[in-house]
Parts: C-alpha cells; structure tokens; sequence
C-alpha cells in the first residue's frame, strides 16, 4: 500500500514538473513577444526600454556575470575593436531610391533599405549596418587595415578604408562598444558561411574567400 502511495507522489510531482516547465515556456514566449513590440516601437525611450529588457532577460538565463560581449571585441579584441567603431563611416544615402547599407542576411530589396522616419534606421525600422574585416599588420608594417563594406540592394557593394598606426589604434582604443550603436558593424571574420550566401550576379561580394575566420 506504502509503494502505492509512493508511486502516486511520484507521478504528481513529475506531472507538476512537465506543467511548471510548460508554464515557464509559456511566460517566457510571451515577455520576448512584448520585449519585441516595444523595441520595435516608434518611440527612442521604448526601443532603450526593449533593449534593457532584453539584455535583462538574457542575463538571466546564463547566471551571474557578464553575458554579452561586443561583436568586435569577439573578432578582433578590444585593442582594435575601440579603433574599429570609431572609425565607421557616415552611411549616406546612395541611388536613385536613396537606399542606406544594410544587413544582406534581413534585407535584399530596396523597398527595406530607404531611409526610415528617423536617422540611421531603414524604412523596415532596422540599424544601417555595416560590414567589416581588419587587417593587423602592427607588429609588421606598425599600421592596421580597416575595410568596411557596405551593401546596398540593386546597388551592390561599396568599400571604404582605413589605414591607421597602431599609436592611432591604441588611442581609440576606450571608444564605447554600445549595443545599441548605428551603424551596426558584423565583422565578416565571424560570420558563420559567409561566402556561401547567394547574391545575384551583379551584387557578388569582392571579400569572398578573401577574409580568413576568427573563433572566439
């Protein structure tokens, strides 16, 4: 009667197990919703507000410390990723369509690249981005090569250098890394198959097989 009992408890406190994970799921799914809705919003305060809350979220689920580390810092270290930021051009509208530089991976039209109701946003409410690879050449030439490619639907690739010393490069050095910061640079040494995304025959990349890969 007594193992009876037992097994009884058991298959309650596994069924309450599976509906508090479901449960969980469930809260979890909907605060990314809302979290997606106000970052998405028109107003700046609500899109800081969604991006807090996100990183809030995010936090939360690895523990204690930091959990979210810049992009360029991953790449290229932090000596050069201050340099890196720092430096990014000014993305201009350029064509007809007066089309800004974006994300390849999320936009592929013009209609998503025209410039949005406020500066360095696209009509699709998205950060201009900008691509990027570095070459270190400090220890031999003292100087690094920064390449930024910028991409525009129909118009295809544009590409903007500079060349900085490395005295140059410690300098800026301590520029902040915000999440948050237009544009939005992807170094292309971490981009996971970057040169087997398909572009039409007119918009082919001229970094493909050119950038060596970086692991963090």
């Amino acid at each position: 009667m007594e193992v009876d009992r037992r097994r009884a408890r058991e298959r309650e406190e596994g069924a309450a197990t599976i509906e508090h994970a479901g449960l969980s799921l469930l809260v979890a799914l909907l605060a990314v919703g809302l979290v997606a809705a106000i970052a998405s919003g028109p107003s700046p305060a609500g899109r800081e507000l969604g991006f807090a809350l996100a990183r809030k979220l995010r936090c939360a689920a690895v523990g204690p410390g930091p959990c979210w580390r810049d992009p360029l810092t991953e790449a290229y270290g932090r000596s050069l990723a201050g340099a890196v930021r720092a430096l990014a051009p000014l993305a201009r509208p350029a064509g007809p369509d007066g089309l800004l530089p974006v994300d390849f991976r999320r936009c592929s039209s013009p209609s998503c690249a025209r410039p949005g109701p406020r500066p360095g946003l696209t009509a699709s409410n998205r950060r201009v981005t900008e691509f990027v690879s570095v070459e270190d050449r400090r220890r031999s030439l003292g100087t690094v090569r920064i390449t930024y490619w910028l991409y525009r639907p129909t118009l295809g690739w544009e590409e903007v250098v500079r060349l900085v010393s490395g005295t140059e490069a410690a300098r800026l050095s301590t520029t902040p890394l915000l999440e948050t910061a237009i544009p939005a640079l992807v170094a292309l040494e971490t981009l996971d198959g970057r040169d087997q995304f398909e572009f039409s025959p007119d918009e082919q990349p001229p970094w493909r097989w050119r950038v060596e890969s970086v692991y963090p």
